[in-house]
């Protein structure tokens, strides 16, 4: 570790000192001290005591500007009121029954409206169970088993899923033709067999793996906008090619918008102008609670169709449709007008415009991707267009800025992922660029 990344983590140490010590106590009762991943970093991490707005306040009275919005699921911020008051009233009379409530009709209705390509839709506790459950229609659907996923794809923690999701490039084999690499130990082999790994806006390449897997693939899974590999768009005539390819071929297209449903009414699939067989939703549709969503085609779907006897694939789980989290996510759908979905947008523009040119003035070799609110920060000057290409970057300079910006009361992933919502201005991207300029300026000496 350099001087100047001591500096900033000597600095973080001292602004959240209460923070370490309820991690030191978490470490006695949970394990590895969190129980989310995802936001473990060391040497620990920010313990929050609450959200306003777009603000988050810790433990130790630190207050930021929350760029990250609970992996962008937080589209309005915290504390919103319609939002609040539905919950309110909601709990008031009962938060959770063994019977479906009205509330998921109407946030079912709400959505089905807004997706062409849904037909019918059904709700889980987490975006890992609506990937499972759209796997499992695509294999149920089509009698094949193999499922196809693009390299440094997230989708959740479910085992078809955890594959090729972080590949360290030295095993990763050719880009042209990834290997598939499990994320986790404690995943049979066979399951391994049954996945192809597709590059990432490589058309030629893709389109010869599913050729040679066409009779068995069941479906491709693709992020429209890939989110945890770094905020990268598809080329518009990828996802084309895949719709064509998957239609030609009897294979499901499945759209994993949890991440890119924010950036249309209609989600990034229409954007594209692509209509998926299946689409998967979380994030923005819960309001902040544990929702999620699976849904597409009628006759797909009819596989879990209760009525005249068992469903061919059951669907049951205790706390799907919990009627607080329908309350918030109707809330938060219909808050998010298409005006205020446009209005994050063209923020969202203004913002990768700052970005591009403060690091052009300073002449730092780094760039920002994304689409609509959704933005990710990149210390490379090439091209990036998949996986492979952001695992070029200097991730020690990254990791230096993310702490850096930290300790100067911007909130982002540590892996560079940052997005916006509703309560945020322009004053808010005036004051991140100026954020990002200091932190150049006095921790990574540009």
């Amino acid at each position: 570790m350099d001087a100047l990344s001591e500096k900033v983590i000597r600095e973080y140490r001292e602004k959240n000192k209460k923070s370490a010590q309820i991690y030191e106590r978490a470490q006695d009762s949970l394990e590895g001290g969190i129980t989310r991943t995802s936001t473990y970093f060391q040497p620990f991490p920010v313990y929050i005591e609450r959200g306003d707005g777009c603000r988050l306040y810790d433990v130790d009275g630190n207050a930021r500007i929350d760029f990250l919005s609970n992996y962008t699921s937080m589209i309005h911020g915290y504390n919103h009121p319609k939002i609040t008051e539905a919950v309110l009233q909601q709990v008031w009379r009962g938060s959770c029954f063994g019977a479906p409530t009205e509330q998921e009709v109407r946030l079912a209705e709400l959505i089905v409206s807004r997706v062409k390509s849904i037909e019918r839709i059904r709700f889980a506790s987490s975006g890992s169970e609506a990937v499972m459950f759209a796997l499992r229609l695509a294999q149920g659907f089509t009698g094949r088993n193999k499922i196809a996923k693009i390299e440094g794809g997230f989708h959740g923690s479910y085992d078809y899923a955890l594959m090729s999701m972080h590949p360290p490039l030295d095993l990763a084999g050719p880009p042209t033709s990834p290997a598939v690499i499990p994320d986790a130990v404690g995943i049979s082999p066979a399951i391994a067999e049954q996945m192809v790994i597709l590059p990432f806006n490589d058309q030629e390449s893709a389109e010869r793996l599913i050729l040679q897997n066409k009779r068995e693939l069941a479906g491709v899974l693709v992020e429209p906008i890939m989110g945890a590999a770094g905020v990268i768009p598809a080329k518009r005539e990828y996802l084309q090619f895949l719709r064509e390819i998957t239609r030609q071929y009897g294979i499901l297209l499945i759209c994993d918008e949890i991440i890119s449903f924010r950036v249309h009414p209609g989600g990034a699939q229409e954007m594209y102008g692509i209509h998926p067989d299946l689409t998967t939703l979380g994030k923005i549709i819960s309001g902040g609670y544990p929702v999620a969503a699976f849904g597409g085609r009628e006759d797909i779907m009819a596989l879990m169709d209760p009525r005249g006897g068992s469903p061919k694939i059951p669907h049951s789980g205790t706390f799907n449709g919990t009627p607080v989290g329908m309350a918030a996510g109707l809330a938060a759908m219909e808050a998010l007008t298409p005006e205020a979905i446009d209005r994050i947008n063209r923020m969202g523009e203004t913002l990768r415009a700052l970005i591009t040119e403060t690091f052009k003035k300073r002449g730092v070799p780094a760039q920002v991707t994304g689409v609509g609110s959704l933005f990710n920060l990149h210390f490379s000057e090439e091209e990036i267009l998949d996986y492979r290409a952001v695992q070029r970057g200097d991730m020690e300079k990254r990791n230096r800025l993310f702490f850096s910006l930290l300790n100067r009361g911007l909130f982002l992933a540590s892996r560079g992922l940052g997005c916006l919502s509703t309560p945020m201005t322009e004053e808010h991207l005036e004051r991140f660029n100026a954020t990002l300029n200091d932190a150049l300026a006095e921790d990574l000496g540009y």
